[in-house]
């Protein structure tokens, strides 16, 4: 029962804002980054349960996210996305899980190159900020 929950719950889209003095903060919504993150840099991570390419990732990202110094990346907004929760994504992604894109000022999405599994944090970090950079 309690592994039928967590499904529900996994197959919801996330959403992670970072401040700079506060812990992440989950928000959940449908497929729309709150209001209140529409200001800052924004990235869409797809991803599904079970993947552990995907959660090794989301948690480097989150350790990134964390660090200070010139690359920042405080004012990111993190939506996780479950690909098995729409069919288009899961045609897109289901082969190519974990895929990282950044959110265009029009509201497009470029996909990020695929980062190593054996990237340390602080690189991926320095990754993140060249991409909000170009």
């Amino acid at each position: 029962m309690l592994s039928k929950g967590i499904g529900a719950i996994a197959a919801r889209s996330l959403s992670m804002a970072h401040t700079p003095r506060h812990k992440p903060r989950w928000v959940f919504t449908p497929l729309l980054f709150s209001s209140s993150a529409s200001k800052g840099r924004k990235l869409v991570l797809y991803s599904k349960p079970g993947c552990c390419l995907c959660d090794a990732l989301k948690e480097k990202l989150h350790a990134a996210f964390s660090l200070s110094g010139p690359d920042s990346l405080h004012d990111v907004v993190l939506q996780l996305r479950d690909i098995t929760s729409n069919p288009e994504w899961e045609k897109a992604y289901q082969y190519k899980i974990p895929v990282l894109a950044k959110v265009l000022a029009d509201g497009t999405e470029e996909i990020l190159p695929r980062f190593s599994p054996r990237l340390g944090v602080e690189l991926v970090q320095k990754k993140i900020a060249a991409a909000f950079r170009q």
